[in-house]
């Protein structure tokens, strides 16, 4: 059954001539540096030298498991993929998968396991015997936890899983799930090529209430072919009335030079700059009203949802899956393309399913690039990642922690502030910098400020960014 929400007394304040003013590309901050820093200069043997290292670290870890392969195409989709159906390369991946976690296992297994993501392509692609399977070969190699506060999330495709499907994730021990809808409207769907009704979803989401688990997330996207504000009202309404725990709004970035898929869209379909912020401005202000909070960067919550529980005890953090509460610092990715954070390392495996696995024949990790953090990285993700998790950063504890004058160190920073501070985005103040609530909109903006490498031009080539709103 649904949780009743009451309003909340943090709410956004919707300018839309302002959005528009700010209106540029920049990074989601999942991490900093980002992902299109990472280089070949960091290896395999990099990691597991690092690894070797920690041996005496028993914190609680991440685990992200990327099940690359969907049966359709969907013609937004800039997930890394492999649409087939030749579903017996399965087979291939879940044999080279469990080597995998036998030799990331061997490193990390000494260390439970606090969270647990699926993610795609489409994890239920997997049929059940599939998912099972899985699930034993992480449950051998890796300590996952049985208690009540672990999360452990999987990424559905309503079209792929029937009530069997979710009786099972339960089963497997699966506690939240994560929904895409995007858009209801029969014309947007038909334009991406992903057909499903109000009624089948509404179904799912009875059936997953009834199985009594933790949390549901919605995905929404504004920006989609044939999207209006009068068209997107209907399905906004229908979700309200789904009333799932988390929304995802996320803004469409139509890069068909990087996504072949996205070719398929046709460019004129697609509404002006000013149709999608009126479609975010309508849809941030109907959520609002409808009770829930919007804690930034694309995402609202329920009041009293563990991210805002997070936020308010200075747990919230930011990770490729985007804000989760800090069970765990480090993440460790599995499955092709899949990223990992450990340490004061990125690293990336690689990406197309017969070079992953081929590697992992060989007895080894398939880490193809990755990145070594920096005394100055490190400094500058605190920053950042606290002005974006927790909408304040401590000046005078930054300065102690890392040994530096504030303002002298950031002199750029803060003068490249200014608008911000004019336009009433953040207060600074000797001690503090803090966003305010019209700026947790504008937070990959604010963030962007203190971002070395964007501040250098370094990675920023076109359409490596999509719009920060």
């Amino acid at each position: 059954m649904a949780h009743p929400i009451q309003q909340s007394p943090a709410d956004p304040d919707w300018d839309i001539n302002l959005i528009r003013n700010y209106d540029v590309a920049g990074p989601r901050y999942t991490s900093y540096p980002t992902a299109n820093l990472f280089n070949e200069s960091f290896t395999a043997e990099d990691y597991v030298k690092l690894a070797e290292g920690e041996q005496s670290n028993i914190s609680p870890m991440s685990l992200y498991v990327h099940v690359p392969f969907c049966r359709d195409i969907c013609y937004y989709c800039a997930c890394n993929k492999i649409v087939t159906r030749k579903h017996h390369l399965v087979r291939q991946y879940l044999d080279a998968l469990s080597l995998e976690m036998e030799l990331r296992g061997a490193l990390h297994s000494h260390r439970p396991v606090s969270q647990l993501h699926l993610g795609g392509g489409t994890p239920t692609y997997l049929k059940e015997a599939e998912l099972t399977e899985l699930m034993h070969h992480l449950s051998t190699h890796f300590r996952l936890s049985d208690k009540e506060t672990r999360e452990y999330s999987i990424e559905i495709d309503p079209r792929t899983v029937t009530e069997d499907t979710i009786a099972l994730l339960k089963g497997l021990g699966f506690n939240r799930i994560s929904m895409g809808i995007q858009d209801f409207d029969p014309l947007v769907q038909q334009s991406i090529n992903r057909t499903q009704s109000p009624a089948m979803v509404a179904g799912l989401v009875q059936n997953i209430r009834d199985h009594h688990f933790t949390s549901l997330s919605f995905d929404l996207i504004y920006g989609l072919p044939n999207q209006s504000v009068t068209s997107f009202k209907h399905t906004v309404d229908r979700v309200i009335e789904m009333s799932p725990d988390r929304i995802a709004l996320y803004n469409y970035a139509h890069l068909p030079s990087l996504f072949s898929n996205q070719r398929a869209i046709d460019r004129q379909t697609l509404p002006s700059a000013d149709t999608k912020l009126a479609i975010l401005e309508y849809v941030g202000r109907r959520l609002i009203d409808a009770g829930y909070d919007y804690i930034g960067m694309d995402h609202f919550v329920r009041p009293g949802d563990e991210l805002e529980i997070a936020r308010q005890n200075n747990r919230l953090q930011r990770n490729f899956q985007g804000y989760s509460t800090c069970l765990a610092t480090d993440l460790i990715g599995l499955g092709p393309s899949a990223i990992s954070q450990f340490g004061d390392s990125f690293s990336q495996n690689a990406k197309d399913l017969d070079p992953w696995s081929e590697v992992i024949e060989q007895g080894k990790l398939p880490i193809i690039r990755g990145l070594q953090v920096t005394e100055e990285d490190k400094l500058r993700k605190h920053v950042i990642m606290s002005l974006a998790c927790q909408l304040t950063l401590d000046i005078a504890a930054t300065e102690q922690q890392f040994g530096i004058d504030f303002n002298q160190h950031f002199a750029e920073s803060l003068a490249s502030m200014g608008d911000f501070e004019r336009d009433g985005l953040v207060e600074i103040t000797p001690r503090h910098i803090n966003v305010s609530k019209r700026g947790r909109l504008l937070l990959r903006n604010i963030c962007m400020s203190f971002d070395q490498y964007i501040q250098a031009g370094r990675g920023q080539g076109p359409g490596r960014f999509s719009r920060t709103i």
